[in-house]
């Protein structure tokens, strides 16, 4: 399915990826930075990762921005609250599969972003730190990209 603007936003966007700790979270952090409460988005995982703490470069690259990821804890696909989103974007091909099933029989776009993992980076802080910042303005341009705002009318 193609990630060409459409007209208008969705109401609800589900990101999902492996484990609900890297990617979608920052997908999640971003779209709310760029689109407010314009839309409702969420993210989920796979399996939620078992670490009791965000994963830190995330919550780093992401204060960058003004994002607060501090209190951000991992879920999956079962532990969300709705299951009822306009868009699911997977950023793994393990979580497209998922969200093929999550949309089985219900009017639902599911999109494909492959994201490079950035945990599989090793090296210096300041190299990790890169990868994450990479994925993360990766995350942000597909999202302007996707869902830009719509022409603001002026007048009644």
């Amino acid at each position: 399915m193609s990630g060409a603007p459409r007209a208008g936003l969705p109401g609800a966007v589900l990101f999902a990826c492996n484990h609900n700790r890297v990617r979608s979270p920052m997908a999640e952090g971003l779209m709310k930075l760029l689109l407010g409460d314009r839309v409702f988005v969420d993210s989920c995982g796979l399996k939620a990762d078992e670490g009791p703490d965000p994963d830190p470069f995330v919550v780093a690259v992401m204060d960058e921005l003004g994002v607060d990821l501090k209190a951000h804890r991992p879920k999956s696909f079962d532990e969300l609250e709705d299951d009822s989103f306009d868009v699911v974007v997977s950023l793994t091909p393990e979580a497209q599969h998922r969200a093929v099933e999550l949309a089985r029989g219900r009017a639902v776009d599911i999109e494909y972003w492959p994201t490079h993992d950035p945990t599989l980076v090793t090296g210096s802080r300041e190299t990790v730190l890169e990868a994450y910042r990479a994925v993360r303005d990766d995350l942000a341009a597909r999202i302007r990209e996707r869902f830009p705002e719509p022409a603001r009318t002026v007048g009644g």
